[in-house]
């Protein structure tokens, strides 16, 4: 028996990284999947490597129409929604301090990462509901708890604003039987976190900081998203559940 039978799960960002993975893992675990992206052969692929039901869904998380839709299409195609992982976002190359970072990165970002997961709960809250409650996973990171001198304001800001939100939710919703958490990843080896950590130097200057002396890889975030979605976590809610290798808990790392 699965860990997610009969529930219906939204995932976001589902063509690549931590949503491609927690698709494949929900519907390992019984879940029928709506695997969303802005890419649709992505999440078309990711559909293709499900063991069970799933369908792909086009959509621009910074856009409300997007999102209403996407909401809608689950609980045409399955009837309910039960587990919604706002999970898609950006770290764009040009994000640095805020005295270079341009007022066109920082929209964007905070667009996408931000509001993003705001109007997916404004849609999601109320398919919850109709089910009868249900579970949020709203990917932060842990750069919302912790600063950095490898600056890139706009992603940190935020995913800050990711967990602020995630924590006033879930106080909001906790009575409807609707919970809502926040991911917190550490740095991993996803594309999205290679393609800005280009060179050598950039990743030893992470790999230092970091206890277990590696990344993360998207599959673990995955198994702790999995925790969360599932009835395991059912006094769980408003939690920083960070998933960094030690990385927030250290001040002197090993050699």
């Amino acid at each position: 028996m699965g860990r997610l039978d009969g529930k219906v799960a939204l995932i976001t960002g589902a063509g690549s990284g931590i949503g491609r993975e927690t698709s494949l893992l929900f519907s390992a675990e019984g879940a029928r999947v709506v695997a969303v992206d802005v890419n649709l052969e992505a999440a078309r692929d990711t559909v293709g490597d499900l063991v069970g039901e799933g369908i792909a869904v086009l959509a621009d998380v910074s856009k409300d129409a997007d999102c209403a839709a996407m909401v809608a299409d689950a609980e045409r195609e399955f009837g309910a929604l039960h587990v919604m992982f706002n999970n898609a976002g950006i770290m764009h190359p040009s994000d640095d301090d805020a005295v270079t970072t341009t007022e066109e990165v920082w929209d964007l970002t905070l667009d996408i990462n931000a509001k993003g997961v705001f109007l997916g709960c404004k849609h999601g809250v109320p398919a919850l509901r109709r089910a009868g409650g249900g579970s949020i996973i709203n990917t932060a990171s842990f750069v919302a708890v912790m600063g950095a001198a490898t600056a890139q304001v706009a992603y940190t800001a935020s995913k800050g604003a990711v967990l602020a939100m995630t924590r006033e939710l879930a106080v909001v919703h906790a009575r409807e039987g609707i919970r809502v958490n926040a991911l917190c990843p550490g740095p991993l080896n996803t594309e999205l976190l290679m393609k800005f950590l280009d060179t050598e130097e950039k990743k030893q200057r992470r790999l230092i900081h970091i206890p277990v002396g590696r990344f993360g890889e998207a599959a673990e975030m995955a198994r702790a998203a999995l925790w969360l979605a599932s009835d395991e976590s059912s006094f769980t809610t408003g939690a920083t559940f960070l998933v960094d290798g030690g990385i927030t808990a250290a001040y002197v790392t090993p050699l």
